[in-house]
């Protein structure tokens, strides 16, 4: 009923398995790890926004080049005027540090986990204290 299909396959046999595909793969621990790295360097580069000085950021850093191999790549940020918004970036660092965190349980980084926990915990304390700040000054308290 069917007529045979008379093309070659797109599959070439050579010696009797299909030739494997000639690019680079990576295994899911190499994902994991770059993709750690990720989170863990956007998460120093908002540290180092901060300007906390608290050793978090040589901690983080020390962990991004365990993962790349090489040290991350740090920029000076002036010293943000008073009254910045410091809030929104720690609630940035802290959405960082969760992510960072998922991906440390998912690749059983202990140190990593670790790490990304305490910074979930500064960040959310610092941000409620940057977001009570303002109300604080409203009400008539000096800064």
């Amino acid at each position: 009923m069917y007529e045979p299909i008379r093309s070659k396959p797109a599959v070439h046999v050579v010696d009797g398995s299909p030739r494997a595909p000639q690019y680079p793969r990576s295994s899911r621990g190499e994902a994991l790890d770059t993709q750690l790295a990720g989170h863990l360097a956007a998460l120093l580069a908002v540290t180092d926004e901060l300007g906390m000085e608290d050793g978090a950021a040589a901690r983080i850093a020390e962990q991004v080049a365990r993962l790349r191999g090489s040290q991350p790549v740090r920029i000076a940020y002036p010293a943000l005027p008073e009254g910045a918004d410091t809030a929104t970036l720690h609630r940035r660092a802290h959405d960082l540090a969760a992510r960072a965190l998922l991906v440390a349980a998912s690749r059983a980084d202990t140190a990593v986990a670790i790490l990304a926990a305490q910074r979930m915990d500064a960040h959310a304390a610092a941000a409620r204290s940057a977001s009570a700040r303002p109300l604080a000054l409203r009400a008539g308290e000096t800064p």
